[in-house]
């Protein structure tokens, strides 16, 4: 992929950003986007403590993926280095860019009881209430927000493309090991070199995943807490055995945090143990069968059928990464 989609996101961000707060005549004071906690909600939630908290995971779901660096190595020149640089990259740009569309957003926010609402004119949606709002107040008509949510819905087309061909070369690299069903079939390329079968059942599992949003928002909540954990597990287990089993006999790599390497290694082992939990609190009170959060459910259960599948079957035949090097 060239950087036309990355360019294209990063100037859609940088919009909304200026011109969502820009455009609104009533903007947020300072002490209110800093301090303000909304104890008057309708999830049942009062505690600020707990709303904090809760907090913290939005910006958890945007700064994933950026594992995507080190799933295109194969296609990457100097991919001992350029791997890690793009991974650092992509967290201090989220950072970056993230914190000041969050603040250019909260600094046009007004009336919260009204903007989390069910019955607000954008349908329920905050975040485009928001955007309608901002631009009616200037110019007398919603459709500058419109336009807005056009903007975030190329950048999520862009995201969900991203993350299709991220997948895809997961799948690739599993099936190419062995470790996948059917295996000799998704690791195939095509003449430009890429898994197109893997391509094709990642686009369908993506379809499948988004189905259950169509009858259920839970489900569909579960899944993508689920993504999310799972993404940080995976990131975490590895940089566990890495400053623990491992600490004697690793051999860093041409790119590493030198004598650093250990103590950021402990603090994202701590934090991912941190949000796990989080992640798996209740988000609505009282909790009922439609409130529940089924993350922890979810994530168990899931974690029980890999284990087993390891202990029954999986460690028998599975030797590890096949090498692609030769001499």
């Amino acid at each position: 992929m060239d950087g036309s989609p990355r360019f294209s996101v990063s100037v859609g961000v940088f919009v909304l950003m200026i011109a969502v707060p820009a455009v609104a005549t009533e903007r947020a004071s300072a002490k209110f986007v800093f301090t303000h906690l909304n104890t008057d909600n309708s999830a049942g939630i009062h505690n600020n403590l707990y709303i904090f908290v809760l907090g913290l995971l939005m910006s958890q779901y945007t700064l994933t993926g950026y594992d995507a660096s080190a799933h295109m190595t194969e296609e990457t020149k100097n991919a001992d280095k350029n791997g890690p640089i793009g991974i650092i990259s992509a967290i201090s740009i989220s950072i970056v860019v993230g914190w000041g569309y969050i603040l250019g957003i909260t600094f046009a926010v007004k009336e919260i009881p009204y903007l989390l609402s069910p019955d607000n004119e954008a349908g329920g949606y905050a975040i485009a209430e928001v955007f309608y709002l901002a631009f009616k107040s200037r110019y007398g008509s919603g459709v500058g927000g419109i336009v807005c949510l056009g903007i975030v819905a190329v950048a999520i087309y862009f995201c969900g493309m991203s993350s299709v061909t991220s997948n895809s070369r997961m799948v690739y690299a599993f099936s190419r090991d062995g470790a996948m069903p059917l295996s000799p079939v998704w690791h195939k390329v095509n003449k430009h070199e890429v898994p197109i079968n893997a391509v094709w059942l990642s686009a369908f599992v993506s379809l499948c995943m988004a189905l259950p949003s169509l009858g259920s928002l839970v489900a569909f909540q579960a899944m993508v807490s689920i993504a999310t954990i799972g993404l940080y597990i995976a990131y975490a287990l590895p940089i566990f055995f890495r400053v623990t089993l491992a600490r004697k006999h690793f051999v860093p790599g041409p790119f590493n945090l030198g004598r650093y390497g250990v103590l950021v290694g402990w603090v994202a082992v701590l934090w991912v143990v941190t949000i796990t939990v989080l992640f798996s609190l209740p988000v609505t009170y009282p909790v009922t069968k439609d409130t529940l959060n089924y993350t922890p459910v979810a994530v168990g259960g899931l974690f029980i059928l890999v284990l087993t599948s390891w202990v029954v079957s999986a460690r028998h035949w599975f030797k590890g990464p096949v090498t692609n090097l030769s001499g």
